[in-house]
């Protein structure tokens, strides 16, 4: 590139996760063709969301205070409580409009290779909540990776402090529009395992 200030918008642009160089190119240059005050709001934006975004105490979802939104809600189920690994699958799970209980959010899933364990995850801040909250079922939204699938079996281990809370997790199989020829046999295993009755 010509230009160093261009080369390291671009290196900054590509350091986001699913941007890559040409990607960062591309916005670089759509951002020289905005007025300079709409280029000042972005980048007001992005630093007041991060140097002011919290966690919320509950549930750990991202939040301008103390308590998100979703926890303050009292219209919502509070005997049930989703777990799931990033704040990304709360809006996913939102955006179904057929959950109605509280969340919360792990911050990531155990991984030995990453150098993750359960004490980086707010594994403790979840069986804290469950003990005083009076939860009475925990559905485990895990993602299906062998990361997942530890994460999953670990905090199930745990709940078994809870007798009286009920542990479920989500259905886990063939896609809609998927063909079974196409599915790898792990998602096979979990689609027979985990069939429902037609009547």
């Amino acid at each position: 590139m010509n230009s160093r200030l261009l080369e390291q918008a671009v290196g900054e642009l590509s350091k986001l996760p699913g941007i890559g160089r040409r990607t960062a190119l591309r916005l670089a240059l759509h951002l020289l063709t905005r007025e300079k005050e709409e280029v000042r709001q972005l980048a007001d934006a992005l630093d007041r969301f991060r140097t002011d975004i919290k966690h919320c105490s509950y549930c750990n979802n991202l939040s301008d205070k103390d308590i998100c939104p979703i926890c303050a809600d009292a219209s919502r189920d509070r005997s049930v409580v989703c777990v799931v690994e990033q704040v990304g699958d709360v809006m996913s799970i939102e955006n179904t409009r057929q959950y109605n209980g509280l969340y919360h959010v792990l911050g990531g899933v155990i991984s030995p290779m990453q150098g993750i364990s359960p004490s980086d995850l707010k594994i403790d801040l979840l069986l804290e909540n469950i003990q005083r909250q009076g939860i009475k079922e925990v559905i485990l939204a895990i993602g299906t990776t062998v990361e997942g699938e530890t994460t999953l079996f670990y905090i199930s281990r745990r709940l078994q402090q809870f007798p009286d809370v009920k542990v479920t997790t989500i259905a886990r199989g063939i896609g809609f529009g998927d063909e079974i020829e196409y599915a790898d046999e792990l998602t096979i295993a979990h689609a027979i395992v985990n069939r429902t009755a037609l009547k």
